[in-house]
């Protein structure tokens, strides 16, 4: 029964068209240019990205973060860096990282290298997250197997007494995440699944631009 309602499933893509003279030289403005369009749209959390990451077995492993910042060096995510998504890295420090918008028939594919961004950059943003998620870094062993929420829950308040009237500083394993960008693809929705698929690849410090089969 399932997979017959599965199987019902079906959507035609008709809202644009991608070519490769429509898009920017540099993928990192073609994404702002489509992230801009994002935001405007009206899509809820438009920053929320996948990112996959392998680890030492060459399993690989996915799970949704949030998109804190894309400047000319890449795209930046914050996390615990003892999770399971820290330790991977940690192994084999490449990644890929996805944005769907189903709203404009769109996504993002790019894939990397990823490095620890600077202590600098990790305490500017924590000092800029709400005092319950400052609280959230240090009460929760991410990724950590526990008994019950009653544990999480304890932390919360041990550590929002311990920091009550206080700021609440960074803790040493939670920070930023770069993913720097050689790989990227554009995709846009096209009907009878003829999608427009417009990808860059770096070679020597520069992009080279050319369109996929769908």
């Amino acid at each position: 029964m399932l997979q017959s309602q599965i199987l019902q499933l079906r959507k035609e893509y008709a809202q644009a068209s991608l070519e490769i003279t429509d898009v920017s030289e540099n993928p990192i403005q073609q994404f702002k240019s489509w992230f801009d369009q994002a935001m405007k749209s009206g899509i809820i959390e438009p920053y929320a990205m996948n990112i996959s990451t392998v680890d030492n077995e060459n399993r690989p492993s996915s799970r949704i973060v949030l998109l804190r910042d894309v400047n000319e060096n890449g795209f930046v995510f914050y996390t615990n860096y003892l999770s399971r998504k820290a330790k991977q890295i940690n192994e084999r420090n490449f990644g890929a990282i996805n944005f769907f918008w189903p709203e404009l028939e769109r996504q993002v594919r790019i894939e990397g290298e990823l490095e620890k961004v600077s202590t600098k950059v990790s305490d500017e943003y924590f000092a800029l997250r709400p005092r319950g998620s400052q609280i959230g870094a240090w009460a929760s062993p991410q990724s950590t197997k526990i008994e019950s929420r009653e544990i999480l829950e304890q932390n919360e308040k041990d550590y929002t007494e311990k920091f009550q009237n206080l700021p609440v500083p960074r803790p040493e394993h939670w920070g930023g995440y770069l993913l720097k960008p050689d790989y990227f693809e554009f995709w846009q929705g096209r009907e009878n699944r003829l999608h427009d698929r417009v990808s860059y690849e770096k070679k020597e410090d520069n992009w080279k631009i050319f369109r996929l089969a769908p």
